[in-house]
């Protein structure tokens, strides 16, 4: 068993290990001053840790804190968003019902002027003519008690049941009031 290249092997091991001071005899050596430096690398350790425990707290401690401005922030922002966008919508409500009132007054004051000139029309044009201009005038002063007479809603109602029905007509109308806005504005501020 001797002869065998494993059994070669475990020998050789044997006789190199047997040179070398073993482990035990160096540690016996050496073991004051390695003792001493273990005890400190461990306690630096410890150290560390306990200190990576403390800045984890304080760490986290902060975090909750920053956490917690930012969720009382964003309340108030929302708050005020809230605030606003009622704000805004009671304007909003406020200047539609302005517009209504205009609206009406306005037909009512074109109808009352068509109605006044049938007569001269009548004349000028003939008879027909100034039957259209009276049948006008109370078609324009009919709308204007109508808008005055619906709230905000049936009006809009109204406008999307008009849309559904005769949607060219509608762009029509848009497009023609669009321009003539347009042009108030652009007239509005090149006065100023």
């Amino acid at each position: 068993m001797a002869d065998t290249p494993a059994a070669k092997k475990h020998a050789a091991k044997k006789a190199a290990s047997a040179t070398k001071p073993t482990a035990a005899r160096k540690s016996a050596a050496a073991t004051p001053a390695t003792a001493e430096a273990k005890a400190k690398f461990t306690k630096a350790i410890e150290e560390a840790r306990a200190g990576a425990a403390v800045l984890g707290k304080e760490a986290q401690a902060k975090a909750e804190a920053y956490r917690d401005q930012v969720t009382a922030k964003g309340t108030d922002w929302a708050q005020e968003a809230k605030t606003m966008a009622e704000q805004a919508k009671g304007k909003a409500g406020e200047l539609a019902k302005d517009g209504k009132a205009r609206t009406s007054d306005a037909i009512a004051s074109l109808g009352k002027v068509v109605s006044e000139n049938a007569g001269t029309i009548d004349d000028k044009l003939g008879t027909r003519y100034g039957d259209y201009a009276r049948t006008a005038a109370r078609s324009m002063q009919e709308t204007a008690a109508k808008i005055d007479s619906k709230d905000l809603g049936e009006l809009g109602d109204d406008a999307k049941d008009f849309v559904r029905k005769s949607p060219g007509l509608a762009v029509g109308i848009a497009a023609v009031a669009g321009f003539f806005l347009a042009r108030l504005f652009r007239g509005g501020s090149s006065e100023d």
